[in-house]
Formats: C-alpha cells, structure tokens, sequence
C-alpha cells in the first residue's frame, strides 16, 4: 500500500474588525490575505499536493482554501464540513477516517486541530516539529504526516509527524 499523506492547515489570520460579525461569518484580515497564498505556493513547492480538502465552513477557512488553492498547479475537490467548525480532535479524527483520498488536506481551528496534531503524532515523529507545534500553531500553519495503513484504521498515535510550515519560516 501506498504511503499516505495528511496535511493540517490552521485557517490564515482573520479579520476581528466587525464586532457585530459572527465567529463563523469572520473574514480575513490583511496577513491572512497575504499568508495563505504563500502556503499554497509552498505546497506546489514541496510537491504536497492532495488530492482531497476537507475545509471547515466558517468563512475564514473556506477563504483559507480557495487563496491556497489558487497557487496549485491541479485542482483539489473540497468538501465543506459542518463537523469541523471549531472541532474537537476526536471529530477531526472521524472526519479524516471517512476520506477516500490518498494524500488528504484538513483545513480548521484552534485549539481542535494543534490537539489533533499533536495526538496523531506517534513513532518516528520528528521531535523538533513536534515541540514547535506543542509550543504554538499560528494561524496559517501546516503540521504535514505520513500514513501507511487506510484512513478508516488511523488512529491517535497513527502517523509520522515529518514537517510543521508556518508563515514566518518562509521568509
């Protein structure tokens, strides 16, 4: 069986302006705008490329993926997935589970998806990535995992931890 691949993705920094606005209804703000492509170009970059997103529906994430998928070099399905706004790692974890998708690309929120990264991240994880999300997941951020069974068998401690990109690291 081939080796999978699970990319994490914390939505880009939004946009608090609008007090009357709902969490769910937030935009992003100007980094955001700025640090989403940005990942997207370094995803085409490293040839990490899935074949499936899974983007929660809030505003901010959807506007996440569609900056990111802009900058790939095919076009990526994405499903919109009410159980991944503000999810907690075990939902995230269920969602994933229910992919047919080779190399799978999850688009959320904190504080559910550094939980979800962390837990995941089991033998043969790269330490220093692992104490780098353990001690702050930015906004913008991507934890990438290796996975060699089928989703439906992952489980906590189920993958390889092999990089962790965040905005800053790209100059």
């Amino acid at each position: 069986m081939p080796m999978r691949q699970l990319l994490v993705l914390r939505h880009a920094k939004s946009s608090r302006d609008d007090p009357k606005l709902d969490d769910y209804d937030r935009p992003l703000g100007s980094r955001g705008l700025k640090t989403a492509p940005l990942m997207g170009q370094e995803l085409a970059r490293r040839g990490w490329l899935p074949d499936l997103a899974l983007v929660s529906p809030a505003l901010r994430t959807r506007d996440t993926w569609r900056l990111v998928a802009a900058e790939l070099p095919k076009h990526v399905p994405a499903e919109f997935t009410e159980e991944l706004y503000e999810a907690a790692p075990a939902a995230i974890l269920a969602r994933v589970r229910q992919a047919k998708a080779a190399s799978l690309l999850v688009v959320g929120h904190n504080p559910g998806l550094q939980n979800f990264a962390l837990r995941l991240a089991g033998a043969g994880s790269d330490a220093d990535m692992f104490e780098k999300i353990e001690a702050k997941f930015p906004t913008a951020a991507l934890a990438r995992f290796t996975v060699k069974d089928d989703w439906v068998n992952l489980d906590f401690g189920g993958a390889k931890l092999t990089h962790f990109v965040r905005p800053k690291d790209l100059g």
